[in-house]
This record gives C-alpha cells, sequence and structure tokens, in this order.
C-alpha cells in the first residue's frame, strides 16, 4: 500500500529545535522526486531537525500490515520516523508533555537511495527522545502523523553515535506499507 497520496507530502512542515530554544534551520518540500528536508544542524541549545505530516483527520487504519518500507536518500545519516496515534475516546497520549511517539531509528547509505522496512514490532513509546516506562501497544489501527527526524539524540535517549553537526539534506521518495 503507497502511503505518498494518503499522507500527502505537499503538506509536510517543519518542526526544528527552534521549538525549544536551539538554531536549527530547515525546511521541508515537495518535490517530484519526494520529499526534501535540508537544511542545518546546530547541536548546542538543541540539535535535531524535523519534517512531519499534518495531522489526519480520521487516522490510517494500518492494522493489516507488518510495517511500513521506506525509500529514503540519507547520505549516510541515521534517521528517525516517529508515529503518532489516537488512542480512542481519550488521547491517552494528551496526558503526556509533548505527546507520545512511536520511534524507530534507521541507518542510511552514503550513496543512492536505502530501502529500509521499519516493523511495527520495533517501534518505542518516546516523549521528547525518552523511552516511556508505561506499557502500551502501538495501535496501527490508529495512525495519526508521521514524521521524520535527524538528532542527536537516538531512540530513547540514547546518543545518536552517526550524529554531525552541518548542512543536512534527506531525501525521501515513498512509504509504503508492507505485509
Amino acid at each position: 500500500m503507497e502511503l505518498n497520496d494518503l499522507i500527502e507530502f505537499k503538506k509536510w512542515e517543519c518542526l526544528n529545535d527552534t521549538i525549544m530554544g536551539g538554531n536549527s534551520i530547515a525546511s521541508c518540500k515537495y518535490t517530484e522526486n519526494g520529499l526534501l528536508i535540508e537544511g542545518s544542524v546546530i547541536e548546542e541549545n538543541g540539535g535535531f531537525i524535523s519534517c512531519k505530516s499534518k495531522s489526519f483527520s480520521s487516522p490510517l487504519n494500518l492494522s493489516q500490515f507488518k510495517g511500513l518500507e521506506i525509500k529514503v536518500m540519507g547520505y549516510g545519516k541515521t534517521i528517525k520516523i516517529a508515529i503518532s496515534t489516537q488512542d480512542s475516546l481519550i488521547n491517552f497520549s494528551d496526558f503526556f508533555s509533548g505527546g507520545i511517539r512511536w520511534v524507530s531509528q534507521f541507518e542510511t547509505s552514503d550513496t543512492g537511495f536505502t530501502m529500509v522496512k521499519v516493523p511495527f514490532s520495533s517501534l518505542v513509546p518516546n516523549i521528547r527522545a525518552k523511552k516511556v516506562f508505561v506499557p502500551m501497544t502501538f495501535k496501527s489501527s490508529m495512525v495519526n502523523q508521521f514524521q521524520f527526524l535527524y538528532s542527536k539524540f537516538g531512540t530513547s535517549g540514547e546518543l545518536n553515535t552517526n550524529f554531525t553537526s552541518g548542512p543536512i539534506k534527506i531525501l525521501i521518495q515513498s512509504i509504503s506499507a508492507y505485509k
């Protein structure tokens, strides 16, 4: 299942470390080749750039799939995907500052495109790059939003050992769900 049309790369927006006093700058824009994220990452007072989809008016039901397959040109960077879900009548994640994101990270090739499979079973609940220790289950039937990040933090608060400050360019060509 191709998700590109459902998530409309044309409507993605940046969310960078400037929200917490950082100085990183990035933009995301739709191109004929996919979603281009481009800018400069400054580690001091933050150290991340990101691009996120709009929240979906109705959650995506991906329960018939095992995970996501992403075709990305990341120039050797370690990138994170963060997925938001809607929790039923009361959105449980609203009780946590910043909300819960289901996160996984992946390595990219230095050159060319990398095809990455992100099994839903590999997603870890995080709040602002820190693991959530409340028992939770990812709800693939209630996907609300996607976000791609390049950050000095890896999954669950660990440092991204592959992180470097400076210019950044990432091209997300496609996002698909696989069975």
